[in-house]
């Protein structure tokens, strides 16, 4: 389940693209960690807006520690507190989509369905942006969408159709949250975007908490506790990985959160994706492969052409 992160805007001379994928495979597998703590603290009776809550509280002193050491508090400044307050909603509403699917689905079905952001944001950046989309990359959306429905099987039952819609539901605020975050992160720094959201988020629900928030045990506070420490660290992991390499290079690790969703849930809940996900996560991994691939393509293709305007 990974989240959506700005840009880093690291110096080529940054470049090493062995240690972005380590990055971002180990910020994955985190992510993958965050995944099964959520649905042992719901399955343990504790409230999705509590696991919010605490996803995001744990986050906000462990941002603030790394902030003082990158420069002071000073760094955390924005001038575009409105824009920041609306990725906050935005993203607190794809937060509990994601979580929810994570919770009425099992992981491995979850973690596929959040694949589905990048074929949202082709559908986005054609409807709102005006982006011409060419064959290729609606081509990834139709085969991207057919694997969905081989997966869900609607009327088959082996998977709660709400679940599926609530999945999908995520990984369509994932991508619209892309859009607003690739809007931010020209004037604010990822570590300044990553805190707003988690400070905000802390702040909104902890009003809500009086009205949700049962006593728990030790066990309910460790796995409190692992939500946001693995939810942190996946989020800086993934991150660090784009200062040290291209998008297009690491963004593929992303796909390797199925393994780490199918071995929780064979260890953890005993439960294995059935045929109809083994036969639909190809196809809706396969589209987000082209979709990189495509636009990895296309990026160079304007560096090119903006190069030769620039220097003809």
């Amino acid at each position: 389940m990974a989240a959506a992160v700005a840009p880093a805007t690291g110096n080529p001379s940054d470049d090493n693209p062995v240690l972005a994928l380590i990055l971002r495979i180990a910020g994955i597998a985190a992510f993958g960690t965050m995944a099964m703590f959520i649905k042992l603290a719901s399955e343990s009776g504790i409230h999705i807006v509590e696991i919010v809550f605490w996803r995001q509280a744990v986050s906000v002193p462990i941002l603030l520690g790394w902030a003082m050491l990158a420069g002071g508090l000073s760094t955390l400044r924005t001038a575009r507190p409105r824009s920041h307050a609306i990725r906050a909603g935005y993203g607190l509403v794809g937060m509990a989509f994601n979580f929810g699917g994570v919770i009425l689905l099992p992981l491995a079905e979850a973690t596929t369905f959040n694949f589905t952001s990048s074929i949202w944001a082709v559908i986005l950046s054609a409807t709102l942006l005006g982006e011409h989309v060419g064959k290729w990359r609606w081509s990834a959306v139709i085969a991207g969408f057919a694997g969905v429905l081989v997966i869900a099987q609607p009327g088959g039952g082996h998977v709660p159709l709400v679940g599926a819609l609530v999945a999908l539901g995520g990984a369509f605020m994932l991508a619209l949250i892309s859009i607003q975050i690739r809007d931010l992160s020209r004037t604010d720094k990822p570590m300044v975007i990553v805190f707003w959201f988690a400070f905000t988020s802390v702040v909104v629900t902890a009003p809500v908490l009086p009205f949700v928030a049962t006593e728990h045990t030790s066990t309910q506070w460790l796995i409190l506790l692992g939500i946001g420490l693995a939810g942190t660290a996946g989020q800086v992991l993934v991150t660090l990985a784009l200062r040290y390499g291209e998008v297009s290079s690491v963004i593929v690790m992303d796909y390797s959160g199925l393994i780490w969703a199918t071995l929780y849930g064979w260890l953890i809940f005993a439960t294995l994706p059935t045929v109809w996900t083994w036969l639909g996560a190809p196809l809706v991994v396969l589209a987000g492969i082209i979709i990189t691939w495509r636009e990895s393509i296309l990026r160079r293709r304007r560096l090119r052409d903006r190069h030769e305007v620039i220097g003809g």
